[in-house]
């Protein structure tokens, strides 16, 4: 059962769970991986106490002072008194797998250990393929290799990686969705949980660890000056560090100019080169790293087929189109200075492109009908003849088969506009734009998305035609 301390990750605690579970008789591997402040260290810790597991987590050292250290850790865990003196990694992860034959071993933190001896995949895999070729030799360890540095983790089963094959279990430890963020923060007013989703996105420890567990209550701009952009705070400083604490990241400024690209609304390879005055070639790498560390994520516009970037870290998204252009005065302690002339911005480039990615993952969960969104994006309808190319927020397709593709629904959403029937005759032309592209638009939902609300015409014609859909704030936070 999980523990009582745990908030939500049934489906991760549930996995885990069966993994360390698993009757086989045979070692089996699993491969746990997330950004820092997720909770990974305390899903694992909790794991391996009700497992009465081995947990060993690493810091960045020498090889020898983290050899000594684990031997420390491995000399308590049996009993033995001291320190267990291990003349080299091959020598411990040996003596650890022999004595632990039938427990959970987690290795938290796991890119330190590689970082101090790179050979120590090569070693596992050895020892792994030698108990799998003796099956019922009684070995029935579990081993869990987890870290934070996604950049790392993510290559840890890829490509000609030793490891590559041998893990029953790969888990990705995500930031809360918006919904389970709204529950975890205690909010009630779903505009007030959007507004600082935004910012803090569902990062669990950003409440627990870097604001005493305060909520912004009826006062977003005095929690925001006083928790967030004052200097002497913890999350003042979160998303400089979110970058150095990925070990394939040098070139701090260099990527925190393509974050700042993306921010201020530059989606595309050639937009975000172009804001920087580089070459799409040079930010190519860049941008890799950044979707490796799943600091960016890359979308796909369904009906042009070009990748579309965004910041998938809201806090990156915060701090560089408001904190960083006034760090200066930020550090001089002038926070109420910065915010207030900072609030237009903060709607334009912070709240409302966030609004639109929770639109966005209301599509994907929705139910259209009957059917589920196989690939929910935003894109572009273009215009023929007398049509103009019409930028459109939401757009939910059915899965390919071998008929026509059905478009589900198109979308458009306003954070802080009343909608009204223009929003809906614009929907209705891109709509039909789709459809001379290919798509069967028969049954497509037009669903207009918004943060304030409908005037009254628009909601009488949602009322009479079951093809209008008006999603607002507190539908969005409905459960899935």
């Amino acid at each position: 059962m999980k523990p009582a301390h745990v908030f939500d990750r049934d489906r991760e605690w549930a996995a885990l769970r069966d993994f360390a579970e698993a009757p086989a008789a045979e070692m089996r591997l699993a491969v746990v991986s997330g950004r820092r402040r997720q909770g990974k260290t305390f899903l694992l810790q909790a794991l391996a106490d009700v497992c009465g597991g081995f947990y060993f987590v690493a810091v960045e050292s020498t090889s020898v002072d983290a050899l000594r250290q684990f031997g420390t850790a491995v000399a308590a865990y049996l009993g033995v008194p001291g320190t267990l003196a291990f003349a080299n990694w091959d020598e411990a992860i040996t003596h650890l797998l022999d004595h632990c034959s039938d427990r959970l071993i987690v290795l938290d933190e796991f890119p330190y250990l590689m970082k101090a001896d790179p050979s120590i995949p090569s070693i596992l895999q050895r020892e792994i393929d030698a108990r799998l070729a003796h099956r019922g030799t009684g070995s029935r360890v579990r081993l869990v290799l987890a870290g934070s540095a996604m950049s790392v983790m993510g290559k840890l089963l890829a490509g000609q990686a030793p490891l590559r094959g041998r893990a029953s279990l790969d888990l990705v430890v995500q930031p809360f969705d918006h919904r389970v963020a709204r529950r975890f923060w205690g909010i009630e007013d779903p505009r007030l949980a959007l507004q600082l989703n935004a910012i803090v996105g569902g990062t669990p420890a950003y409440r627990t660890g870097f604001v005493d567990h305060e909520s912004p209550g009826d006062d977003l701009d005095d929690w925001v000056v006083r928790r967030v952009l004052s200097s002497a705070t913890p999350l003042f400083r979160e998303a400089r560090y979110l970058l150095t604490n990925e070990m394939e990241i040098r070139d701090e400024a260099l990527y925190h100019a393509v974050l700042g690209a993306i921010a201020a609304g530059n989606n595309t390879r050639g937009g975000i080169a172009g804001h920087m005055e580089r070459k799409a070639t040079d930010i190519a790498h860049p941008l890799a790293v950044l979707e490796d560390c799943q600091l960016i994520r890359k979308e796909i516009d369904p009906i042009r087929k070009r990748s579309l970037y965004r910041v998938a870290e809201p806090l990156v998204t915060f701090y560089e189109a408001i904190m960083r252009p006034a760090w200066s005065l930020l550090e001089r302690g002038w926070a109420d200075r910065v915010w207030q002339p900072a609030r237009p911005r903060f709607t334009s480039q912070v709240v409302g492109p966030h609004f639109e990615h929770v639109c966005r993952e209301f599509a994907l969960a929705h139910d259209w009908n009957g059917e589920f969104a196989a690939e929910v994006a935003a894109g572009i309808a273009p215009g023929g003849g007398r049509g103009q190319n019409i930028e459109v927020d939401v757009i939910a397709l059915a899965p390919q088969d071998n008929h026509t593709r059905r478009l589900l629904s198109v979308g458009e959403a306003k954070w802080s506009e009343i909608m009204h029937v223009g929003h809906l005759k614009r929907l209705e032309q891109a709509r039909d734009q789709l459809h001379t592209r290919g798509l069967d638009t028969r049954d497509t939902v037009l669903a207009l998305y918004s943060g304030v609300g409908f005037d009254a015409a628009l909601t009488d014609a949602a009322a009479r035609d079951p093809r209008i859909l008006l999603v607002d704030l507190p539908m969005l936070y409905e459960s899935a």
